[in-house]
């Protein structure tokens, strides 16, 4: 069966990044629903179109097409006094707006002089990914799955 709208896909990938350092060794496949619905990124759900069962390819994403470039804007240095006393570097806290809505996901990456650095950077920002992919399986998308959106059972969503 071929890889088009509607199909459920099973991935059999490592990711590394451009010199070769594993950002994902694939150690569970990874299963989403092909055809728009944001299982994902776009440019490598296009690569992945009319493909069959045992094809195999590579695919380069460069950051804006994968977690986008890096924005210096989005590092934050705070003082330590915004802070509970038991924060320490890699925590992450979703930062909330003055009304009530949660902003977006922060990372704390420095503390240090009474200051917190935190930034809303994804990790993987300003990083180009390399995709390397054997199509493990493709099967037809059950009408559950296409009226919610997304892969149900073994490797997708659980409800």
């Amino acid at each position: 069966m071929e890889i088009v709208k509607n199909t459920v896909v099973t991935l059999k990938y490592t990711v590394v990044d451009p010199d070769g350092n594993i950002i994902d060794d694939g150690n569970q496949p990874l299963v989403y629903l092909h055809g728009g619905y944001d299982g994902i990124f776009p440019t490598l759900e296009e690569a992945l179109h009319g493909k069959k069962v045992g094809d195999q390819l590579k695919v380069k994403l460069q950051p804006e097409d994968a977690f986008g470039d890096y924005d210096e804007e989005l590092v934050l240095v705070e003082d330590v006094s915004q802070f509970p006393e038991n924060i320490e570097v890699g925590m992450s806290f979703e930062r909330v707006t003055d009304d009530g809505e949660e902003d977006m996901l922060y990372r704390i990456t420095d503390i240090a002089d009474g200051k917190v650095v935190v930034d809303g950077n994804h990790p993987l920002a300003g990083t180009a990914l390399v995709f390397d992919i054997t199509v493990a399986e493709v099967r037809k998308a059950t009408a559950e799955e296409l009226s919610h959106g997304h892969v149900h059972g073994a490797g997708g969503h659980h409800h």
